[in-house]
């Protein structure tokens, strides 16, 4: 049986907490330094207070460790990977060949090494390269399909595979993005990414021609699978992951129970195949809805190829679900026909018609995409005041009119629940209470009402010493209420059971109030029984096997990410010349390709293009970058202008 795991983000603690509580099986949360989101880092008291917590379920905490590190920065890594494990996390995830290479094994002896997905993890040799360098899990590109991971998985079945069902999509492949450190000296790699692909652009030809004009042409839709969890199951997924280190509480709450209840219906549904990897029952007080959470529009990805609906260039902010159109405006309100409820303080937006841009009229353009069509702009505003479905707004926005479609983006009300309590997590337990020859006996079991979780043999067993002296009146009701009262414990009482006679003596309250308090805290009750395996990588070990070097890696020696002297002597025992100080010059590798989003794929069945290639970006301040199209591999490359380009 395969136990499959929901991996949720964590910005910190409390996000952390409320992952659990609402369903995950894992967390992953980013360190002090050295995470791939600068902005999301921790202490490691919070960590390990973290670890305390999930560790009662059978959850893991898992730490990003995966920034690229300069030399000066190794020993901090290093001691700050000895503390992490000393905290009690379950595994890194590392990007840096680093802490391959350390000499005395970068402190993470006794954990699990997982490859972040900044070492671009999309085909079977670089898994398979991977697992022999030690890593026990793998993080896939977000943009492989359903047949490219069922290949991985045939290819290296001894390596878990952990992949993206949920949340915010980076246009390049993960750790080959260099735009943002190109152009403002802040590095993806180095968790500071300034989003260059969220801003507008101009697609402009050889001749200058200006095809778009200013719209988010690498800005992508937010991913969700939620309906695919089954189909990447079969394929050999055991981690589905949630994107989400800079998200808060509430994207949290609603996200994990969204896809925990999912995943409880297919391990129920095919309880022989799948179980969850954590114990507890979660009660949710609260229906999740996907539609409610900030979100760019929906996509799939390329999951089950590729298809042309996965970006979002009009507007690179959240649209929200769609709540009706605007049947009437007046001077200070509209009305609004559709079925939706609204609330004081609802954010809602809607698409105004941008003046038409004339040097790329009848050029290019969108066809066919929702919230997409070529000169639109997103405009936002809040409600003040709701009568039923007409809507007094803080202020009227210009530009809204009887027709449009309406969208939400924050429901106030949502919000409001989401900030209260939304979900309860419990181990359910079996008590038996019964006489023993020092006084009273109580054990407790966790093992078998499980139902599809984990459900390993726990209990423990407290004795109460004292004389037994018989009642004048029943005691089972007392018992009973005294030992079940389990109150902020993980526990809940299914079942209880008082063998023989041992309700007929009198028992004062407190002693079995001070009987239960010992047996909730049991560690053998409440503390996983099995040990972290030593460290798959070998102290110091490096095991020399053929990097799967691409024509990338080769002509463009920064791609592999190197900017310490451990990494650089880890890839020259591979083989590898992998240069420091490497000028940036490959940008972006895609599997989004503007070509084929606006139309003019021929190997997909598009028209024929217009204009004349090469085609550049063009920023707003002019900066220009060089868009190459690597249609063997289909694939789509942004490169520095001052680069010879790519054959096409």
């Amino acid at each position: 049986m395969v136990s499959l795991e929901l991996l949720a983000p964590a910005k910190n603690l409390e996000c952390g907490i409320a992952a659990i509580d609402h369903g995950a099986d894992a967390v992953y949360i980013g360190a002090p330094r050295f995470g791939a989101r600068a902005a999301a880092g921790n202490s490691v008291d919070d960590i390990g207070a973290l670890c305390r917590y999930a560790h009662q379920f059978d959850a893991k905490v898992y730490v990003t460790t995966n920034t690229i590190i300069f030399d000066d920065e190794l020993d901090d890594t290093f001691r700050l990977i000895e503390e992490l494990k000393t905290a009690g996390v379950d595994a890194i995830l590392v990007q840096d060949m680093a802490i391959k290479a350390s000499p005395t094994g970068g402190g993470w002896r006794g954990l699990d090494v997982h490859a972040s997905t900044q070492t671009d993890n999309r085909t079977p040799e670089k898994v398979a390269w991977l697992r022999a360098q030690g890593f026990s899990r793998v993080v896939l590109a977000r943009e492989l399909s359903l047949e490219e991971i069922r290949e991985i998985h045939r290819s290296v079945p001894d390596v878990e595979l952990e992949a993206f069902v949920h949340g915010a999509l980076c246009v390049s492949y993960s750790g080959q993005c260099y735009l943002s450190e190109y152009c403002q000296g802040r590095s993806a790699n180095r968790g500071e990414c300034a989003q260059m692909c969220r801003m507008k652009y101009d697609l402009v030809d050889a001749d200058g021609r200006e095809i778009e004009h200013q719209r988010h042409l690498l800005s992508l839709k937010d991913l969700c699978r939620i309906d695919d969890l089954e189909a990447l199951a079969d394929a050999g997924v055991v981690s589905f992951k949630i994107e989400g280190r800079l998200k808060d509480v509430a994207y949290v709450k609603n996200v994990v129970s969204a896809y925990s209840q999912r995943l409880d219906a297919l391990c129920r549904q095919r309880c022989e195949d799948y179980r969850r990897a954590s114990r507890g029952r979660v009660t949710h007080f609260f229906t999740p809805d996907l539609r409610k959470t900030f979100n760019r529009g929906y996509t799939k990805y390329f999951l089950h190829g590729r298809e042309r609906d996965i970006w979002s260039p009009d507007t690179p902010k959240a649209l929200g679900e769609h709540v009706g159109r605007v049947k009437s405006v007046d001077g200070r309100s509209l009305t609004v026909a559709g079925t939706a409820t609204f609330s004081n303080g609802d954010g809602l937006c809607f698409f105004k018609a941008s003046p038409p841009n004339p040097l790329s009229k009848g050029r290019g353009g969108v066809k066919g995409l929702e919230g997409g069509v070529k000169g639109k702009e997103l405009v936002g505003f809040r409600v003040n005041r709701v009568e039923q479905n007409r809507l007094f707004p803080l202020k009227m926005p210009e530009g809204l009119s009887p027709g449009m479609d309406l969208y939400r983006n924050n429901d106030a009300a949502f919000e409001r629940l989401l900030s209260g309590k939304t979900a309860e997590r419990k181990i359910p337990v079996r008590m038996v209470f019964r006489t023993v020859e020092e006084g009273f006996e109580l054990v407790v079991r966790s093992s078998g009402v499980q139902e599809f979780r984990s459900s390993e043999e726990r209990w423990s067993r407290e004795v109460l010493t004292m004389e037994k002296t018989l009642a004048e009146t029943p005691q089972r009701e007392n018992i009973v209420r005294q030992l079940t009262k389990l109150g902020n414990t993980p526990f809940v009482c299914e079942e209880i059971t008082i063998e023989g006679d041992a309700d007929r003596y009198f028992i004062p309250s407190s002693q079995l109030a001070e009987l239960r308090r010992r047996i909730s805290l049991s560690p053998a009750l409440s503390e996983r029984r099995e040990s972290h395996e030593e460290a798959i990588l070998s102290n110091g070990e490096i095991v020399k096997s053929s990097y799967p070097q691409t024509d990338y890696t080769r002509r463009f020696p920064h791609t592999l990410n190197v900017k310490n002297h451990l990494a650089r002597e880890f890839y020259a025992q591979q083989g590898i010349d992998a240069d420091p100080n490497a000028p940036l010059q490959l940008l972006m590798q895609c599997r989004h390709c503007l070509r084929y989003s606006l139309g003019h794929c021929t190997k997909h069945g598009g028209e024929p293009p217009t204009w004349r290639e090469p085609l550049s970006l063009r920023l707003a301040d002019g900066r220009r970058f060089r868009v190459a199209f690597d249609c063997q591999n289909c694939q789509m490359n942004i490169l520095s202008e001052r680069i010879e380009e790519l054959k096409n």
